[in-house]
């Protein structure tokens, strides 16, 4: 007769996932980290009452914000490796509503994120229930049906004993590298403390082993049949590359075949940034080495890419009329973009096994000197971008589609001089090499993928996939916890910062020292570029006092310094450059969490190489400006691949 144990639902829960582990090229590794978890009446006293009463070795993490949590859950599993993970727990309505954005962060990137919000009663008993979203057309419809179309699983726990399908069913997808997202199992309130007579072996030990399948013969020789035949082929190095730990193998890869490499923001710091065949970020926010040598390729090469628009042009850039392209993917459906020949598999096994090949054909490139001149020419730019100082009067910035009024008005409010380019010199010059780097959307991931060099794998952590502003504060908790050894920095934009930094007392709560460097430059400078680029007037992206329509008044200056004071960090406000390098060298001899107040000035931000963005302008306008614009963008949809 099976043994069994009388456990509630959410004990069960708790002691299954204490249970869980991985396994990756032998290495074994404890899965479940523990809980964040914000407790409202819908989940404190069913999922609360068992972790407090016997967690197992869970830790159980406050937050402060639902989708801030888990953008930390996010950033933990990502430089985990994917090896590690901590699921979040929010109440019904309100806090599970607000771990939807998070959860399609997390699919977007190809993350594990595990939620368990709260839901209504399964007897139906008190409804309407607090927080209960009351859809006439269905009673069945809760807030958590919001999380199905962003997450890889989704289940509603309303028996006990679901909870047990449930659960294996989230590990198998969250431990699949092909198929990994979030996961949401929303947890009926009234079910939570329901018990049932749970069989031992439920929560026996788990090894879920995350293996290398490489790409089957056939696959290998259609990827073969159109590498041999290339003279200048060229490498994108994706995300997939980064979590199979593939980078060395791509380094050698490129090294042996004379292949150069781009990077997207997904891929930058797989491979090392000081490679000889290393040209930077790719596409729109690529560098020139990248793009320019991207042109004239005769052969894409994606490894682990899901070739979106912005990171790799991916319908624009490839110029050459006889392109073909190339994937190697472990996910089915990445590798059929492009009408490219694919290779389904382990990028680290699959990359090995086409360099047999291409040994034994003896392949080496045509290239004689682009590479090597390519990348001076970015090595100029760079320095050149590193070298900009703000002269007075006279100061003109890198972005020239901006208003009058802004430049001059900025530097007379906040005294800031520094620029954006020079300052992420400066900050890669200081820190240490083995820091990691965070961003996330807005005008600096592309600034960063231009301009970030570092050596060390995983040193550069985007969340670029889903552009999720607000990511940034939150992603420092995850990203020390994951490594507590080394700094970690994020460069954040203002309006990003406004967004969400809740997690900031959340980061002082756990002690964690981490180091906050937000860019003010007084707007939502990135897309007051786009529209004004694209002929749009300065709309609601500057930090100005408007009239209800327009913004005709003045900026509106924020000391950032001061709401980091308030939470009880260690505050600077740079104005200078010397300024920041001296807050940035003082920082490192802090234990506290610490905040920089950069004053930015706006739009001396990098500015696009070679690239192009399709973007859905009016085809018809009274404004001459919009008209002009329109014909630059129906050009490049006529330049543009189809599909």
């Amino acid at each position: 007769m099976t043994n069994t144990i009388r456990l509630t639902t959410a004990q069960a829960i708790v002691k299954f996932l204490d249970n869980q582990y991985v396994s990756m090229d032998g290495e074994e590794t404890k899965f479940v980290e523990g809980f964040f978890t914000i407790f409202g009446h819908g989940i404190a006293v069913g999922l609360g009452e068992a972790l407090d009463t016997n967690p197992g070795s869970l830790k159980v993490f406050q937050g402060r914000n639902e989708q801030g949590m888990c953008h930390a859950a996010i950033a933990f599993a990502k430089q985990s490796g994917r090896r590690r993970i901590i699921p979040c727990a929010s109440s019904v309505g309100p806090g599970a509503a607000n771990m939807v954005t998070a959860c399609a962060t997390a699919t977007v990137n190809n993350i594990p994120l595990l939620v368990f919000p709260a839901d209504t009663f399964a007897s139906r008993q008190p409804d309407p229930v607090l927080q209960q979203l009351e859809q006439s057309s269905s009673l069945a419809v809760t807030t958590n049906d919001a999380f199905r179309p962003v997450c890889k699983y989704w289940d509603r726990i309303t028996r006990p004993e679901m909870v047990m399908t449930a659960l294996i069913n989230a590990m198998r997808v969250l431990t699949d590298p092909a198929e990994t997202g979030a996961c949401c199992i929303g947890l009926c309130q009234d079910v939570e403390g329901e018990s049932y007579d749970f069989p031992e072996y439920f929560f026996q030990k788990r090894v879920h082993r995350i293996t290398r399948p490489a790409a089957v013969e056939e696959e290998l020789e259609d990827i073969l049949s159109v590498i041999e035949n290339a003279k200048k082929p060229l490498v994108i190095v994706g995300g997939g590359v980064r979590f199979s730990e593939a980078g060395e193998a791509v380094e050698r890869f490129c090294e042996e075949f004379k292949i150069p490499f781009g990077e997207t923001q997904g891929g930058k710091s797989a491979c090392k940034s000081s490679h000889p065949y290393c040209l930077g970020g790719i596409g729109v926010t690529g560098t020139y080495a990248a793009n320019v040598i991207a042109k004239d390729a005769d052969a894409v090469i994606a490894i682990g890419s899901r070739l979106s628009d912005f990171t790799t042009s991916s319908k624009w850039l490839y110029q050459n009329q006889d392109v073909k392209f190339v994937t190697i993917n472990n996910c089915r459906y990445h590798a059929y973009k492009m009408d490219a020949v694919k290779a389904v598999g382990d990028a680290k096994a699959t990359v090995e096994a086409l360099s047999e090949k291409l040994r034994a054909k003896g392949y080496v490139s045509s290239y004689t000197n682009e590479i090597e001149k390519a990348k001076r020419a970015w090595d100029d730019e760079m320095a050149r971008l590193a070298g900009i100082r703000y002269t007075g009067e006279d100061f003109e910035p890198n972005i020239k589609a901006r208003d009058p009024r802004t430049v001059p008005e900025f530097v007379r409010l906040t005294d800031g001089k520094i620029t954006q380019t020079a300052a992420l010199a400066a900050i890669r010059r200081v820190i240490d090499k083995e820091a990691v780097i965070i961003t996330a959307g807005g005008s600096l991931p592309s600034c960063m993928q231009r301009m970030w060099t570092t050596d060390k794998r995983g040193g550069y952590h985007a969340e670029y996939g889903y552009s999720c502003m607000g990511y940034e504060v939150a992603a420092t908790l995850g990203v020390k916890m994951a490594e507590p050894d080394n700094e970690v920095y994020c460069v954040v934009g203002d309006s990003s910062f406004q967004m969400l930094h809740s997690e900031i007392m959340t980061i002082m709560q756990e002690k964690k020292k981490v180091n906050i460097l937000v860019f003010d430059n007084c707007g939502f400078g990135c897309i007051n570029n786009l529209e004004m680029n694209h002929g749009i007037g300065s709309l609601a992206t500057e930090f100005r006092y408007t009239d209800g329509q327009k913004p005709c008044g003045d900026l509106i200056p924020v000391d950032y310094a001061k709401i980091g004071e308030g939470y009880g960090l260690k505050t600077y406000t740079c104005r200078t450059i010397p300024e920041l390098e001296a807050a940035l060298e003082d920082a490192k001899k802090q234990e506290i969490a610490c905040l920089f107040d950069l004053k930015v000035i706006p739009k001396t931000m990098t500015d696009g190489y070679e690239s192009w963005w399709n973007v859905g302008l009016a085809d018809v306008s009274v404004k001459e400006s919009v008209r002009e614009a329109w014909k630059g963008v129906k050009e490049g949809r006529e330049e543009a691949r189809v599909y």
